[in-house]
Parts: structure tokens; C-alpha cells; sequence
């Protein structure tokens, strides 16, 4: 049955009766109508406010004939058109490290094998006719094309063996600058470099857009400008240079920052065993060379530390070494008339005498102060006069000998005329506030192969001569012996205070290497170190240097010494504790100094760390008397 619709009498349609439910589903459908379209607006404004291409795009682009303006740098690019007969690798290292802004692309084509051998054939052909319709006419020979045959031919060996392949090579170097003038003066520097090496670069001409995108993170080679070249001298292009001191024997220093190596040396190997360490203070100095004596001892060599501030106690006990403190009220005792005992090298008495006298008079200008001639020569013959009171002469046998005291040099120099002041002077060390210290009998032994002196209960007076006193001795001992040893002094910046002691320590570093001394001097006041005379030999007698993170104050004289990039100045500047730069002979790496957690227990200074080690003995310390 049809349903028809009321009319009314004006002949209009009704309209249709519409439903709640139907009501609702079209207001859902509007509002979801909407919501669409607000999400799609949503999409649209998103895309255009952070795409990554909004953010990174120049505020304006300007392309010139021979360079472009991007914003407010100005851009150039350089390419390379001819290549030496021979060259070797890294020799794109100084481009590299110079201390400019620069993007550099290096685009490699694969060659076709066959194309390229035929193509060879023809030109070696060629150049054979050549050779020889030279001869015919009696022509002189042309080494030129006789070496090119050469080469060619070697080529095609290689070639058919597979042993090399061929590539069309494009490089490109980008520079950026602030100023047309700069950008001007960059570019001929650049060019001079490319020119030491004999590598022919040109400048783009009206092709400036197209050479900053080739060199642009997006793979394109716009330019297509190549050089023909086998697999070794592309190979040599490459930029990517960081030296590997990874040996067969040695110890673990850290991991090289640039390749993560492992940085393996044996500074024995070197022309001498001598290291320096540069940090500010919590740069991580003290952890790295208590890492190195760990894993030194471990390949059987004997350590001796001369400690400040009281930092490898800790790890002095934990492996079982000799810990001793000298000061005014220790009982340790070190006679500064020591003499050395040589073994097994014909050593004159007399010599061994001088030597020390000479000694022992630095150690008396660190004491008495600066003397003058007649002072010095009054000091030198009491000196003699000392030691023949103990009848030590050219004649004695050291072995059984005794040295004398200070308290002798004061009874000879009071013996002699014109020495009130000297014997006054000398009183305070005799008879004084500091007679505890340097007016005994040796009484301590160095027979362990972990040695440590403590200078830290030590007035600031007395560190000095009290560690040139230490060196003194170590060093007769080593002369003793010959043995492998390493001597660290730490703060060595103490000694670098006076003449006299600096320059004994520098004697040291000289002529350690004849008795298989390895001297480490470790240093934070870098600008007291390096402004000495005696500071810069030591460093040149040091085949291996550390540098840790410095401060801005020393940084330039670091750069100056140690010939450093503008990279590794600002590496050295932002460096977390335990990385830098480590030098060993000719090579230098960027550095990450790692242990384990066992060597890490035992070799922290961290005083939370301490702390926390302490508190542990204790509880268990607590726990085994309750058991």
C-alpha cells in the first residue's frame, strides 16, 4: 500500500516528521564533520611551522659567479683537478685539521674493469708508436712517456689480477667565511696547501649553487668533475686519520676517543721511560697515574712515589707496599749524606763523593738561602771535611761506610774561621724547630716493589728540601741497582720553585734512562712548570706526556708547547675528568681513561667514595666480632 502525503489546500508537500534519534546521528555527523576539518587545518599549519626544512633553511640565498651569500656567511667551493704522479697516505691531513669552517664531499664512481682495460691497451699502443718513431728519427728518449708506459702497464696487471679497481674520484671542499675579503684569504690558504702537496684545485665559476650542494649531507654530485685513479691513491684521499697506539706488549692507558682502541704501551720501549702529566686540579691526574702504577706492578716493575697529599695510602696498603711518612715527628729518618752502594759497575769513590757534595750543596742553598762565592766555597770544603770525619776518602769501601750528619757539617763548620752566620743558619735544622728531620741516620728500607713517601704533615717551609732530601736518596738506591723502576713525584711543581732543585730534577730525567728509571713528574700549576727553564727540558726529555683538561688561563701555553690544534685546545678545554690527550713519541690520541671496579675501589680519591669504602670496613669490620 502506497503511503501518500497529506496536501493542503495551498497544494504545498508537508514536511517529514523527523525523529529524535534521527536528530542526534545528524548532529554527531556535523560535529564529527567538524572535527575533521579542524584536524586537517591542524595538519596543514603543523607541517608548516615545523617542518625540518623551515627550520634549518637560510634566511635568504644569494649565488655570485664564484661564491654564494647564505644569510650572513659567504661560501666557496674548490675542487680538485690533477693529482701528482705519486702520493701518499694522509696527505689530506693538513686540510683537514686546519683551523677554518669547511664541508668537504668526496664522491667515488665505480669504473667498469673492461672499458677501462680497453681504453688502456689503445693509449699503451699510442704511447709504444710514439717511443718508437721517436727512435727511428734519432730522437733523445722522453722519460716522461716511458714512465707512463711503465705505469700503464703496471696498471693492467693490476687490473686483470683484481688486486686494484678503478674509480672517477671528485673532491670537494666547501669554505665559509663572514666577508668576501676573509672568504678571499681562506680560499689562497687552502690552495697553497692543496699546492704544497702538488694537487691542482680550481675555483667553481658560475657553478657556486651547484658545488654547495655537492658538498651538502644529501649524496649529490652536482659538479661531476672527476679524476680517473686506482683503488690505493683513492684509498690515500681518505679523511678519516687517527693514530692507533696499540702495541703487542704493555699496559692499558685507556681507550682512544677517535676509533675506540684500546691504547696499549710499553713506555720502556721508548728512546727513555720518562712521562709528564698536565691537569688542573679534578681533572683526574692522581686516578690515572695510580691506574698506570697498578698495572705497571703488575708486569713486575718496582714503583716509587713521592705523595703529597697523602692520595695512594690506600693503595699502597691494599697491594701490601711500604708507606712512609717523613715529618718533624715521624720516626722515618732520611740522611741527606747518604752515599750510593754501585753493584756491578766500576764506580771511583772519589767521583761518588764529588757527586754528592755537589748535591748536598744545592740542598744547603735551599736550606741556608742563596750564598755568596765565599760562603759557597766555605760550604763545599766543610762538605769534604765532613764526610773524611767519618773517613770517608778516594780510598774508602762505600759498602761499610757512615755517613756523617748535619751535626758534623756544624762541628767542621765550627771549626772554621768566618762561618758565624753559616753555623747559625744551619742551627735551626741542628738544634731547632726542624732539627727532627734531616739530622739522623737513614733509618727506612726501599725494599718493596711498591714505595711510598708522605710529605703531607710537612710545613710548606720544609716540602722542598724535604723532597729534594727523598729524590736524593731513591736515587742513590737506584744507582745501587740497576732494576726496572718508575719514580712518580707528584706536584712536581714544588721543586720547579727553586734552581737547585729544579735542576737536579732535570739531571734525574737526563740520565734515569742508563739505570731503567722511568721518571713520571705530574704537575697542576702547568704555568710555574712550563715558564722554567729546567720545567720545558724535562718535558723534552719525556718521550710521554698526558694532558688532561686545563684551564683557561694555561691553555694557550699548552697550545704553544705542545703545537696543538684549535680542536684539541677546546678538547682539552671541555674534557671531563680522565680524558684528554696522550702523547707517546711522535703519536698523540684523544684519551678516555677506564678501569674496572676492583681498580677503581682501590684507586679513588673521590672522598664520598673514600667514605663509603671506610664505612664498609667498618661494618664488616663490626660483623666479624659479633661472629
Amino acid at each position: 500500500m502506497a503511503f501518500k502525503p497529506k496536501v493542503k489546500q495551498t497544494g504545498k508537500v508537508a514536511p517529514k516528521r523527523v525523529t529524535v534519534a534521527q536528530r542526534k546521528a545528524l548532529e554527531e555527523q556535523k560535529k564529527l564533520q567538524l572535527e575533521k576539518e579542524v584536524l586537517e587545518q591542524e595538519i596543514h599549519y603543523r607541517k608548516g611551522t615545523v617542518s625540518l626544512r623551515d627550520i634549518i633553511s637560510p634566511s635568504s640565498f644569494e649565488a655570485q659567479s664564484s661564491y654564494i651569500r647564505i644569510g650572513s656567511k659567504f661560501a666557496r667551493t674548490l675542487f680538485v683537478l690533477g693529482y701528482p704522479r705519486y702520493i701518499f697516505v694522509g696527505w689530506f691531513a693538513p686540510i683537514i685539521n686546519y683551523s677554518a669552517s669547511f664541508d668537504i664531499s668526496i664522491f667515488l664512481h665505480p669504473m667498469p674493469v673492461q672499458a677501462v682495460l680497453k681504453q688502456l691497451r689503445d693509449k699503451v699502443g699510442r704511447v709504444e708508436a710514439e717511443i718508437s718513431m721517436a727512435q727511428e728519427h734519432g730522437k733523445p728518449r722522453d722519460p716522461a712517456a716511458e714512465t707512463a708506459l711503465k705505469d700503464m702497464e703496471k696498471l693492467r696487471d693490476d687490473l686483470t689480477q683484481g688486486t686494484e679497481h678503478f674509480f672517477s674520484l671528485g673532491l670537494y671542499v666547501t669554505l665559509y667565511s663572514d666577508s668576501v675579503e676573509k672568504l678571499d684569504k681562506l680560499t689562497e690558504d687552502i690552495e697553497a696547501i692543496f699546492g704544497t702537496k702538488l694537487v691542482y684545485t680550481k675555483r667553481v665559476f658560475y657553478q657556486a649553487e651547484q658545488g654547495f650542494n655537492s658538498t651538502l649531507p644529501l649524496g649529490l654530485d652536482e659538479l661531476e668533475i672527476g679524476f680517473n685513479m686506482n683503488t690505493s691513491p683513492a684509498a690515500a684521499s681518505f679523511p678519516f686519520i687517527s693514530s692507533d697506539l696499540t702495541s703487542e706488549k704493555g699496559i692499558l692507558y685507556g681507550i682512544n676517543r677517535h676509533n675506540n682502541s684500546l691504547i696499549l704501551f710499553d713506555r720502556f720501549s721508548l728512546q727513555n721511560a720518562n712521562s709528564v702529566v698536565f691537569a688542573t686540579s679534578g681533572a683526574g691526574k692522581s686516578y690515572a697515574i695510580k691506574l698506570e702504577v697498578l698495572r705497571t706492578m703488575m708486569m713486575g716493575a718496582d714503583v716509587i712515589v713521592i705523595d703529597p697529599e697523602k692520595e695512594y695510602q690506600h693503595l699502597c696498603e691494599a697491594v701490601g707496599g711500604t708507606y712512609i711518612n717523613i715529618s718533624l715527628a715521624s720516626a722515618s729518618r732520611i740522611n741527606p749524606f747518604d752515599l750510593p752502594r754501585p753493584v756491578g759497575e766500576q764506580v771511583s769513590t772519589a767521583d761518588v763523593i764529588r757527586s754528592a757534595v755537589i748535591t748536598l750543596k744545592g740542598l744547603m742553598r735551599l736550606m741556608l738561602g742563596n750564598l755568596n762565592p765565599e760562603e759557597d766555597s766555605i760550604v763545599d770544603r766543610a762538605l769534604i771535611e765532613s764526610y773524611a770525619k767519618k773517613d770517608i776518602t778516594a780510598q774508602t769501601d762505600l759498602a761499610t761506610a757512615q755517613a756523617p750528619t748535619l751535626q758534623d757539617l756544624q762541628d767542621v763548620l765550627e771549626g772554621m774561621v768566618g762561618t758565624g752566620t753559616l753555623v747559625e743558619r744551619l742551627k735551626k735544622y741542628t738544634e731547632g724547630t726542624f732539627s727532627g728531620l734531616l739530622n739522623h741516620p737513614t733509618n727506612v728500607e726501599m725494599r718493596n716493589q711498591l714505595v711510598v713517601f708522605s710529605v703531607r704533615d710537612l710545613e710548606d717551609e720544609l716540602r722542598p728540601m724535604a723532597i729534594y732530601t727523598i729524590v736524593n736518596y731513591i736515587w742513590n738506591v737506584v744507582r745501587s741497582q740497576v732494576k726496572r723502576r718508575i719514580l712518580v713525584i707528584d706536584e712536581a711543581w714544588w721543586l720547579m720553585q727553586h734552581e737547585d732543585s729544579a735542576r737536579f730534577v732535570f739531571a734525574l730525567a737526563k740520565r734515569c734512562r742508563k739505570y731503567y728509571l722511568g721518571l713520571t713528574t705530574i704537575t697542576q700549576d702547568v704555568n710555574d712548570f712550563l715558564n722554567s727553564q729546567y720545567g720545558k727540558a724535562i718535558l723534552t726529555n719525556s718521550s710521554l706526556q698526558l694532558l688532561l683538561k686545563q684551564s683557561p688561563a694555561a691553555i694557550d701555553l699548552v697550545q704553544k708547547t705542545f703545537m696543538l690544534t684549535e680542536g684539541e685546545k677546546y678538547l682539552l678545554l671541555e674534557s671531563a675528568p680522565g680524558e684528554g690527550i696522550f702523547f707517546a713519541g711522535q703519536k698523540h690520541v684523544a684519551i678516555k681513561i677506564v678501569a674496572s671496579y676492583s681498580e677503581d675501589q682501590l684507586i679513588t680519591t673521590d672522598p664520598r667514595q673514600l667514605l663509603e669504602i671506610e664505612a664498609a670496613k667498618k661494618e664488616f669490620a663490626a660483623e666479624q666480632e659479633k661472629q
